[in-house]
This record gives C-alpha cells, sequence and structure tokens, in this order.
C-alpha cells in the first residue's frame, strides 16, 4: 500500500516510539529501532504501560532476548519484564488446565464444540502461549446446544454476566480491584466466552469441519486452519471498527499471513471461501493495510490481489488518515472508527448501533463485577469503588472523545470533495 500522508498527521514523539517497538518485530530490523537507547526513565514508564495495555509487553521481551538486544533495556525494565514472564506463565498453565475441565464436561453432556480464539491460535500466530495476554476462554457450540452449554458452565460456579446476540459471556471467582500491574498473575479468576454457530444447511457448519490438535501437551478441537485464519482476521477487523484495539491483535494477524505466504493452495482456498463475502474481503483489506501502515508491506500478493489491491479510495483515504492512531493508540481508544463505518455502509457492511447510540450512550456502563452472596463490606466497597471508576472513565472519554470526534468529523467532510 502506497504510503501517502498527506491527509495524516504527523507522529508525535510517542507514537514514533512505539512504532521502533512494533519495528523490532520486522526483518530485517530496520534503523529506527535504534532510537529506543535514547529512552529516559519516564518514557519507558509510559512505553511500559503501553507495552502491557496493548498485550505486547511479553511478545516485546521474547523478541528482544531473540534479537540478543537486551542491553536495550534498563535493568529495571528486563526484570519486571521477566518477573511477568514468569507469572503470566503460570497463569497460561491454569487457564489451560481450567479449560480442559470446561471440556470435559461439554464432552459429558454431549455438546460438540472448538476452543476459539487465544490458544488455539498457537503456533499459527502465536510463538508460544505463555506470550500472550488472554482474559477469557473462548468456545463455539452450535446454536441449539447454548441453553445446554450455559447450564454446563454454571454447574461449574460460572455467573452468567451478559447475553448479545449469539455470544454469552460469563465469569467465575471474579477479584475487585485487581491493578494494572497484576493482569499477569493468576488468581484462579476466568472468564468465558459462548459463541453460537448458526446450522448451515449447504454442507458441512464451522463445527463440522473443526480439527483435534495438541495444543501445548493438551488435545483440543480447534478451527481447521482456513476457518481459523478467517476467523482470526474478522475478530480483528470487529475490534477495528471498535473503540480500542490492541497492538498486539495486529502483530498476531501478521504473524499468521507470515505462517502462509508461499501456500498458494492455502490462499486459493480462501478466496474461493471469503467469495461473495464482502465483510470478509474488505475487514482482511483493511486489516493488512492497517499493518503495513505502520510496519511496512508483508502480505503476499496471492492475499492482497483480491483484498488490498481491490480496497476502495475512501476507506484507503481512511486508513492512511488514522491508521497509525488506530494500530498505536492507547486505552480507551478513540471514535474514529464511527467514520471507518459510515465509509463501510457505502459498500454494504452494515453496522448494528447507530452512531448516535455510539457517541451518546443512553445507559450506563454495567458493573464489571456483580454482587456475591454474603459477601464482606470490603469486597463490596472494591466492587463500587471500581464501578464509579469504571463510570467516570467513560464518561470521560465519551466527552473527550466526541469532541475529537466532531472535529475530525469537519475534516473528513472537508476532504470529501477530492474523493470525488
Amino acid at each position: 500500500m502506497e504510503q501517502d500522508r498527506s491527509c495524516s498527521r504527523p507522529m508525535t514523539r510517542e507514537q514514533l516510539t512505539r512504532r521502533a517497538v512494533l519495528s523490532l518485530f520486522c526483518d530485517p530490523v530496520p534503523e529506527q529501532c535504534s532510537q529506543l537507547v535514547e529512552l529516559s526513565v519516564r518514557d519507558w514508564e509510559r512505553l511500559m504501560k503501553w507495552l502491557d495495555l496493548s498485550g505486547l509487553a511479553l511478545y516485546f521481551l521474547d523478541r528482544v532476548v531473540e534479537l540478543k538486544l537486551c542491553d536495550l533495556l534498563p535493568t529495571a525494565v528486563f526484570t519486571r519484564l521477566h518477573l511477568n514472564l514468569i507469572d503470566n506463565t503460570e497463569r497460561t498453565r491454569a487457564m489451560l488446565l481450567e479449560s480442559m475441565e470446561i471440556q470435559k464436561s461439554f464432552e459429558q453432556v454431549g455438546i460438540p464444540y472448538a476452543v476459539l480464539k487465544g490458544i488455539s491460535l498457537w503456533p499459527c500466530a502465536v510463538p508460544k502461549p505463555e506470550l500472550r495476554s488472554q482474559f477469557d476462554l473462548d468456545y463455539l457450540v452450535a446454536e441449539r446446544d447454548m441453553p445446554t452449554a450455559r447450564e454446563t458452565l454454571k454447574r461449574g460456579g460460572y455467573r452468567l454476566y451478559a447475553v448479545s446476540g449469539r455470544s454469552s459471556e460469563f465469569k467465575k471467582n471474579e477479584r475487585p480491584g485487581v491493578s494494572l500491574r497484576d493482569i499477569y498473575k493468576h488468581f484462579d479468576s476466568y472468564g468465558v466466552e459462548l459463541h453460537g454457530a448458526p446450522g448451515n444447511t449447504n454442507g458441512p457448519s464451522v463445527l463440522d469441519r473443526a480439527q483435534w490438535r495438541d495444543v501445548n501437551g493438551m488435545e483440543m478441537p480447534v478451527l481447521n486452519p482456513l476457518d481459523l485464519f478467517l476467523g482470526h482476521g474478522l475478530h480483528t477487523f470487529k475490534h477495528v471498527c471498535g473503540e480500542y484495539v490492541r497492538a498486539s491483535q495486529f502483530l498476531e494477524f501478521r504473524r499468521h499471513v507470515l505462517r502462509y505466504q508461499d501456500d498458494g493452495n492455502f490462499w486459493r482456498e480462501l478466496r474461493r471461501m471469503a467469495e461473495g463475502n464482502r465483510r470478509a474481503c474488505l475487514g482482511l483489506a483493511i486489516v493488512v493495510c492497517l499493518i503495513q501502515d505502520v510496519m511496512g508491506d508483508f502480505a503476499p500478493e496471492a492475499l492482497t490481489s483480491w483484498t488490498v489491491d481491490v480496497l476502495p479510495e475512501r476507506l484507503r483515504r481512511w486508513v492512511r488518515t488514522y491508521g497509525h492512531r488506530v494500530v498505536l493508540g492507547s486505552y480507551p481508544g478513540t471514535k474514529l472508527h464511527l467514520l471507518l463505518q459510515q465509509e463501510l455502509e457505502r459498500y454494504g457492511v452494515e453496522r448494528k448501533r447507530s452512531t448516535r447510540n455510539l457517541l451518546l450512550p443512553a445507559q450506563l456502563p454495567p458493573p464489571v463485577i456483580r454482587p456475591f452472596a454474603n459477601e464482606s463490606w470490603s469486597t463490596r466497597i472494591r466492587r463500587y469503588v471500581m464501578h464509579l471508576g469504571t463510570i467516570v472513565e467513560r464518561t470521560r472519554f465519551h466527552v473527550v472523545e466526541g469532541l475529537r470526534y466532531a472535529v475530525e468529523g469537519r475534516r473528513w467532510r472537508r476532504m470529501e470533495g477530492s474523493l470525488r
């Protein structure tokens, strides 16, 4: 993709630093990565927070060790990253064991299922399971089996938190008051998302095509390679069409593409599968373009010829204008995706919620953690403080980013004349 930044604002120093981190994962490593040597203590503190929130921290550590660039990091930074890796290794092992227990319970009641996202992305998109920041477990079950699957999880101690479309969210042993520095630790607390797979009258369903695979020493059913790749790309695109997408998701998808770089048959089969699916073709194109915008060309022509190369100019302009702000962005994100969704509607990709509802939500955010039976006063207070903090954070986000969206909306409309 042509790197025309005539519509884009210059990167800030912080964004340049973040781009340098992502550039470390390129081969060969570009010269711009050397700017990491010049970071101050304060710069490293800000960068570490972004690495934690973006899911890149442990990938960054692994890559620095692989390149033998450990001297690049201050001793305190290297030590903290190493301790986080030890904690996350234990946490990943515990999540795998919990996943096996859930899978056994599904098998006992005769529910066909497949493990989604997370651990199923190893080794195609994730080099080592313990490097990934994973916050929940995801399973695909047939839509007709959803009631049984929900009851099975409830018997296992999970509480239903939300139902949205074909997805149901559960939590177990929720822990209020966990800080950012604790995200790598194991607290015996888990989240689970169930996703319903609709029946397919035209042939085998996604579940029917699932394959059993050894995942880090444990046998489990996962999507077949084509379904896994397409699902990975569309899941990343879903987050691009939302407020915040973690930079690690782009890095993982980039690695997934490179896994099949020279496999012509894979790309032919993927193209056949995605043919006629406007959302799939545009979604893959936008995700690839966003990665290329920051990390340079990487995708084979067998993929780009029917995705990136035919991407409408209006969508290319959105990537050129806002791409680096999306890929290198900070939590809780922006409302720039609303401009993207408006453009996607021109090409037949409908949105689920209106711009007005996304700009000014009519309801307060739901509690992060619900009340427990016979909970102590200290637990209740921590829950209330956590919920109040969420309300304040979301209110500030909607006010600040709503104003920025208004400014960018006017700027975007002024650019429309050049696209006609």
